[in-house]
């Protein structure tokens, strides 16, 4: 009888190349913390490169508990503007770096010049100053540690220069995560890019698609307008849910709708308000039971606009929370807010908080640009409605019909087809690309 030598499969090392990373708070940092946790799973054994000394605009110190003991973390230094800036105004720099920017007839001389340094002189972002130096570390590391594989996620997308450079260099296969997209990213356009640094972009972008192995993107719309730019491959792995335990809560008694994580001043459905503010008028019922949460930060254009159709008094602003206990609020609300830009540039952005909605048992009243994936989402999971900008009639339908619904105790979504959002599902399919 012949004894078969067992055979063990050789784990991939893979060398993650990433800016936002626990206790960074915010979206950036849910989408590579998850697939880290998962990857291990699927034969890969990831390998995390941040920076040492970063400039977070928020902070979340309970994302810390998710990351393994195991896990290799490697860290350099980073010099960042964002620190310099606060000597011309701490309130400007601070707002600019969370996103936030104000809105162009309302900016003051200091945040136009920011904005416009910001824009120029820090090309393709902030954090270009990283790259030079992180080459020169990673370049032995990667020799001396034999890896193979490396991937770079943006934004910033200055991260993607130093896959560039490593490919150039080492020859390494290298897989460039687009959490966003480039050179059509929705503020863009409110950095005052003079026409030689818009083409700039342009051009450094271009590069890095073309020399990628592989490319992964979280939208088919950025899909599609990448592979007009590149023929290597790309694929769409959109961002997800993870099963997170928040022990019973409790639906709040008020009929309340939130809005979880930023509204910048660009993400002001007027309209909303608009009927928000006509059946306070005239609905008692609805006056009495009806509450607006905002949980995060909110820009000072859409306070205006509350203030505006008289919604002030019905809105509990929370602030920024830490993430699970976001997960609270996106269980306890009635219903729940998903708000993008109403632009062409905007349509390729699907936001991560999406699928932790999708799987809150809560209906969603997503507003948003005509052709966005978030549309088709929504409809294939049977998980919310969705609203175009000038949909006063059917927005102000669907919203009495959740609040009949809720007086009822009825009100819940009723959803289909959601394991493929899973991160496990996720990263399952990411690792057969690593």
């Amino acid at each position: 009888m012949s004894l078969r030598k067992k055979e063990t499969k050789v784990r991939k090392k893979a060398l993650i190349i990433t800016y936002y990373w626990p206790p960074a708070g915010g979206p950036g940092v849910q989408r590579w913390l998850k697939f880290v946790k998962y990857l291990p799973e699927f034969n890969v054994e990831p390998i995390i490169y941040i920076p040492e000394n970063p400039n977070y605009p928020l902070i979340d110190k309970s994302l810390i508990s998710e990351v393994s003991d195991d896990l290799i973390v490697i860290k350099q230094p980073i010099k960042e503007p964002y620190k310099l800036a606060r000597l011309f105004s701490k309130k400007s720099s601070k707002t600019i770096s969370k996103g936030v920017i104000t809105e162009k007839s309302k900016q003051s001389f200091i945040e136009k010049f920011m904005l416009y340094i910001r824009g120029n002189f820090f090309i393709p972002d902030a954090r270009k100053n990283w790259v030079k130096p992180s080459v020169v570390f990673l370049s032995k590391y990667i020799s001396e540690n034999n890896i193979n594989t490396i991937i770079t996620t943006g934004p910033p997308h200055s991260l993607h220069l130093i896959g560039l450079q490593l490919k150039e260099r080492l020859g390494v296969k290298w897989v460039a995560d687009f959490r966003d997209p480039w050179t059509t990213i929705g503020y863009h356009k409110q950095l005052k890019l003079t026409k030689s640094t818009q083409q700039k972009h342009k051009t450094l972008e271009k590069e890095v698609l073309n020399a990628a192995d592989q490319i992964i993107v979280t939208s088919s719309v950025t899909k599609k307008e990448f592979e007009d730019i590149t023929k290597k491959p790309i694929e769409v792995i959109t961002n997800g849910y993870d099963y997170e335990s928040v022990g019973k809560v409790e639906l709040d008694t008020k009929f309340s709708i939130a809005h979880i994580g930023s509204l910048l001043s660009k993400r002001n459905p007027e309209i909303l308000w608009q009927v928000l503010g006509d059946l306070i008028k005239t609905n008692e019922d609805f006056a009495k039971d009806f509450q607006l949460n905002f949980v995060g930060v909110v820009s000072e254009d859409v306070l205006y606009s509350i203030k505006k159709y008289k919604l002030s008094d019905y809105v509990n602003n929370v602030g920024y929370v830490p993430h699970n206990k976001s997960i609270e609020y996106q269980k306890k609300s009635q219903a729940l807010l998903l708000i993008e830009i109403d632009s062409e540039e905007t349509k390729c952005i699907i936001p991560g908080k999406l699928f932790e909605y999708m799987v809150s048992n809560r209906p969603i009243l997503a507003l948003g640009s005509k052709g966005s994936d978030v549309e088709k989402i929504l409809k294939e999971t049977n998980t919310g409605n969705y609203f175009y900008y000038d949909d006063y009639d059917s927005l102000k339908t669907t919203i009495l019909t959740h609040y009949k619904a809720y007086q009822n105790n009825t009100l819940q979504s009723h959803a289909i087809g959601l394991q493929r959002y899973s991160r496990k599902s996720l990263t399952a399919f990411l690792s057969k690309l690593i």
